[in-house]
């Protein structure tokens, strides 16, 4: 289990959420709106968005790979001492890519759910979100190359 949490069985006999805040689940919009009933607290929502992070770094070799690009990203960025716009710019890269690679994560994990046979339309649905992983990662390398170009060239000139 990653993350820990309170394991404790529900009344209703369901699985317990790994975050600890099954008490204050909202399954639908209705709960949400009820008065003080299915409340989630905001704690919890940040505790599930960590551990949803967690899951996507633990089971996706491409985030840990993207990762040590963009350490990699970073450190060429002291060592050449990048502008103010350009970090904004690298920093900005390293999120699209991070943020898609989870978003697709979260897109495989539902369609395994939904789909546990094969499906052209579960085949149809993880490539798109691979393809937006790839279309990020693309395009922070277009960025990187603006970026780390010109005091490369700088540098070694």
């Amino acid at each position: 289990m990653i993350g820990g949490g309170a394991e404790k069985s529900r009344p209703d006999g369901t699985a317990p959420t790994t975050c600890g805040c099954d008490d204050h689940l909202v399954r639908t919009a209705a709960d949400s709106r009820a008065a003080g009933a299915g409340r989630f607290p905001l704690w919890c929502a940040f505790r599930c968005a960590a551990l949803g992070v967690a899951y996507a770094f633990a089971t996706q070799r491409n985030l840990k790979i993207q990762l040590a690009v963009a350490v990699l990203a970073v450190g060429a960025g002291i060592v050449l001492d990048i502008s103010r716009a350009d970090w904004l710019a690298i920093v900005l890269a390293i999120m699209v890519v991070a943020v898609a690679e989870v978003v697709n994560t979260a897109v495989e994990s539902t369609v395994d759910l939904a789909s546990p046979q094969w499906h052209d339309l579960a085949r149809a649905a993880k490539d798109a979100g691979a393809g937006a992983v790839l279309v990020a990662s693309v395009g922070s390398v277009v960025v990187g190359l603006i970026v780390f170009f010109p005091y490369i060239v700088q540098r070694f000139s």
